[in-house]
């Protein structure tokens, strides 16, 4: 079976203290990238990141929280089924270079994303 998710986004408001934790507690390597004329910090290498840093505003109502990224082949359809099964869109579509993303909350209350990678060729 194919992982059901892609990547992990750790929202809190205080990421140096979460950055220090995690790499205290389990040696995960966090890098600075280059994203979108800004700097941010990734779980994993330069290569092959697999977390990563959200800080929460403090308009947001939800607790930190890992929030795991589903891939999906159409985002538009994920969404609109998502919806008519109950969830709530949370955050809209945001198209970036290496995909788009969109965040509902399930029924149930969980966060998850919905990730539709770029078409193959893509950078990131």
């Amino acid at each position: 079976m194919t992982p059901p998710f892609v990547f992990m986004d750790l929202r809190t408001a205080d990421i140096e203290t979460s950055r220090d934790f995690y790499t205290r507690m389990f040696d995960w390597t966090v890098n600075e990238l280059s994203a979108g004329g800004a700097t941010v910090p990734l779980f994993g290498d330069a290569d092959q990141p697999w977390g990563g840093f959200t800080t929460l505003t403090a308009d947001d109502r939800r607790t930190p929280q890992w929030v795991p990224y589903a891939p999906v082949d159409n985002l538009n359809d994920a969404l609109s089924r998502a919806i008519d099964l109950g969830a709530t869109l949370i955050r809209p579509r945001t198209d970036l270079p290496a995909g788009s993303v969109a965040v509902i909350e399930d029924p149930g209350g969980a966060t998850i994303a919905l990730w539709q990678a770029a078409a193959t060729g893509a950078t990131t």
